[in-house]
Parts: C-alpha cells; structure tokens; sequence
C-alpha cells in the first residue's frame, strides 16, 4: 500500500513540477526583456515574399552584360546571367533609414576583392569616432570583396557582420555574406546592369 502512494504521489510531483517548469517562461517575461509580445509593433510587415523568384522582363529591356535587381523592401538581390542560363537569389542588408537609400539604374564600374574602406565624409559627420580607414581583412565593413557602382560611394559587398544580413543596417551600401558576395563577384563584370527598387 505504501509503495502505490509513493507511486501516485511520485506521479503527482512529476506533474505539477513539469507543469511549473513549462509556465516558467512565461513568468519570466517582464517589463525588463526585450520579447514581451506588447512591445511587437503592429504595424511589423512580414517579408513572406522576399525569397520568391522573378522574372527579369519586368526590370530590364535585355540582359547584356548581366543584370543585378536589388529589392529594398524585401532584402534581396536577384542575378541574371547575360544568357539568362543563370539565375541567383541572396539575401541582403540595406540601408538603415529610407535618406541614406538611392533607387533607380546604375552599374557595376568597378570590382576589388580585399576592398579597403574609408568612410564617406557624411559617415564621419555622422560618427566622428570612426577610424579614417581600415584594410582588407576582418574588421573591414565591406568583407572580402566589393562592386563599385558608378554612384559616388554606393556598393554591393559583403560584411563579416552576418547579423546585418536581412535588416537594416548600412549607411545606404547593399551587404551579402561574404560566400554570396563572393558568388556574384565570379558572376558579375564591368557594366553588369544593376537596379535598385
């Protein structure tokens, strides 16, 4: 009789802990944590379309020498290869406020892999702390390589940053992983078309 009271009351300790520990979380959250539901604007827009494909008709009258699409709003750079054969969808950062944004056509004018960085004189307005110029290498904020649009101080690049990738997040730049940005660098050349929407 005593060991089926054990079992029952062992049985009875197993469920009321397991249930505490599940409501944990949710006690947990207070005014202090930063992943209260009530603090999720409303007005949040989801980006359920970002990875779908695209046509390049709609952009571009042909796609010699290349064509570059790049979607502000949903955070994405689509390539199409000058034979259209080829086909790429990568994730972006973009600019973090919609004065540091251009839309409109350009294109690639120049290519450099181990890209140095110097911050425009608007950035240095801006953050005064920042250093006047950084090489190549890991705390380089335009990564491993960098397209040059025939905009003063617009690229596409990559960032060792990966957490800026899908957000906003550059001084008007397009970032990419570094492998993807890698990827179109191979894929891309002098006067590959590029439009910003």
């Amino acid at each position: 009789m005593t060991s089926t009271f054990d079992n029952k009351l062992s049985r009875r300790m197993f469920v009321s802990a397991a249930a505490a520990t599940l409501a944990v979380p949710a006690l947990a959250q207070n005014d202090n944590t930063t992943e209260i539901e009530r603090d999720l604007s409303p007005t949040v827009r989801r980006n359920i379309s970002s990875f779908r494909s695209l046509d390049w008709r709609p952009y571009f009258d042909n796609t010699a020498n290349g064509a570059v699409l790049v979607d502000i709003t949903s955070r994405a750079l689509h390539y199409w290869s000058e034979d259209q054969t080829t086909y790429k969808l990568y994730p972006t950062s973009v600019p973090l406020t919609e004065d540091l944004t251009r839309r409109g056509r350009t294109s690639i004018i120049r290519k450099v892999e181990g890209p140095s960085w110097s911050p425009t004189p608007a950035m240095r307005e801006r953050n005064p702390e920042w250093p006047p110029f950084v090489g190549p290498g890991p705390d380089n904020p335009l990564g491993t390589h960098a397209l040059y649009l025939t905009w003063q101080y617009y690229r596409i690049h990559g960032t060792h940053d990966t957490r800026k990738i899908g957000r906003q997040s550059s001084n008007g730049c397009i970032g990419l992983y570094n492998e993807h940005i890698a990827e179109l660098y191979a894929l891309t050349k002098n006067g590959t078309q590029v439009l910003l929407i």
